[in-house]
């Protein structure tokens, strides 16, 4: 195919590409720079982009007058729409846009033409239209009076596919929040065929936001047994309340303590080194208002060789130290408080589930408290599939796309509502484009 000069001007974008890829604009301009263009734009007759949105991009952002390109005069519409998203998928940057992509996708299966010559497999475009329904009627609630008050529909099922909830990861981002630091890359241990950016799981900020603000008053004092990560004091601190938080591990605490210097140098966040069976000796003079933790799934991650770290331990040995430690932790709770706690079920060595989430209910009763509510937190797909098919095939093991979200109360829940007061996000859910207003909303 013969290789044309076009003026940048006579070409124009697809309307409806459903790849968006902003973030790689930056990327490819300076690839441009520096090698110039090694792959021409794919156009229509019409010239239209066929291939090469994120280059016409970075063209446009450098200036530049002309570009090479080819016309795909030969190919079908249907062919054309077809090898669009097919080079989309391909891409290593970029998030999609799914409700354009299925009309794309849906439009080639009206016609009649193979969906999977795009490149996406019958079970993607189920999985595809399935994650779909559920951020657009999460979405569609969000428009409404219940979300603008409390940021996400306080419902018993909250979705982190949603597109609000996605919106405000980014923000969290923003501010260079990285909990992965401190931690093995792979502490999940998976291959590097299914592994996406890291093996290490990393806590949601969002989920983190909704719980301080839905459980806890602002000033509050948070108790976190099982600080990991960086995210639980850093969104605290963000949202007004202090922390303090009990790690194993010092290389971990280093690196939260590197972490908040930047994104947050003058709030109370407290990281302490040692193991949480002392939580009475470490945290003496601790009156929390909140217990918010994500405890180590037994063995899943394995976070040191200490034999202190009970991620090393046999789950009989972990639960008679999570117990004691969810007991101790309870008793330097507040009378008329909450305490939650973000778990999932975990299996043995044979794949069966340990009913890890109902010890868990059980360790918190058993400590005093009442079980007053439960969520389901639905999680981003990811590599399900890649993980989910053996696995499935092999042993009928369901691929897990959620996390369980569990909330005690210490004393009487209708006076710790009051002493919370009214829960309102409506100063912060609008025009909230990056981190920087979140430090100018609570700070």
């Amino acid at each position: 195919m013969k290789i044309l000069n076009l003026e940048i001007d006579n070409i124009f974008p697809y309307e409806k590409n459903p790849r968006k890829n902003d973030e790689a604009v930056n990327v490819v301009a300076k690839s441009l720079e520096e090698f110039g263009f090694q792959q021409p734009l794919v156009l229509d007759a019409n010239n239209v982009i066929v291939v090469g949105h994120t280059r016409f991009s970075a063209a446009k952002q450098l200036g530049l007058e002309t570009v090479p390109c080819v016309i795909a005069d030969h190919l079908s519409s249907e062919q054309i729409n077809a090898y669009r998203i097919m080079d989309n998928k391909s891409a290593e940057y970029a998030n999609w846009e799914n409700d354009l992509l299925l009309g794309e996708i849906n439009s080639l299966i009206d016609s009649g033409y193979d969906s999977e010559l795009t490149g996406f497999s019958k079970e993607e475009i189920t999985d595809l239209k399935l994650e779909f329904d559920l951020s657009f009627a999460y979405d569609s609630v969000n428009k409404g009076a219940l979300s603008e008050r409390f940021g996400a529909p306080p419902f018993s099922v909250l979705n982190a596919r949603a597109g609000y909830w996605q919106d405000r990861k980014k923000m969290w981002a923003s501010l260079g929040i990285e909990s992965e630091q401190g931690r093995d890359d792979n502490l999940l241990k998976y291959s590097k065929v299914t592994r996406l950016k890291t093996g290490t799981s990393v806590f949601d900020p969002v989920l983190c936001e909704l719980v301080y603000k839905w459980f806890s008053a602002p000033r509050a004092k948070v108790l976190d047994p099982f600080a990991g990560g960086s995210v639980r004091g850093i969104v605290a601190a963000k949202t007004g309340r202090s922390y303090f938080g009990i790690d194993l591990r010092a290389e971990q605490i280093k690196a939260n303590e590197l972490q908040a210097k930047k994104i947050a140098p003058a709030e109370d966040i407290v990281w302490k080194l040692g193991n949480s069976q002392d939580i009475l000796s470490i945290a003496k003079g601790v009156e929390a208002d909140l217990i918010f933790t994500c405890p180590p799934y037994s063995d899943l991650e394995v976070y040191s060789d200490d034999p202190e770290d009970l991620s090393t331990m046999d789950y009989g040995q972990f639960i008679e130290a999570y117990r004691d430690i969810i007991s101790k932790s309870c008793s330097l709770l507040k009378d008329n408080s909450f305490a939650a706690v973000v778990v999932g079920e975990i299996r043995d060595k044979a794949g069966v589930y340990r009913n890890f989430v109902g010890d868990t209910v059980k360790a918190f009763i058993d400590a005093g408290l009442d079980y007053y509510n439960e969520a389901i937190l639905v999680t981003m797909i990811g590599t399900l599939p890649l993980r989910t098919e053996i696995a499935f095939n092999s042993a009928r093991k369901l691929g897990k796309t959620h996390q369980n979200v569990l909330v005690f109360v210490k004393g009487d829940p209708i006076q710790a509502a009051e002493k919370i007061g009214v829960v309102d996000f409506s100063e912060i859910q609008n025009g909230t484009e990056n981190g920087e207003r979140i430090l100018q909303t609570y700070g």
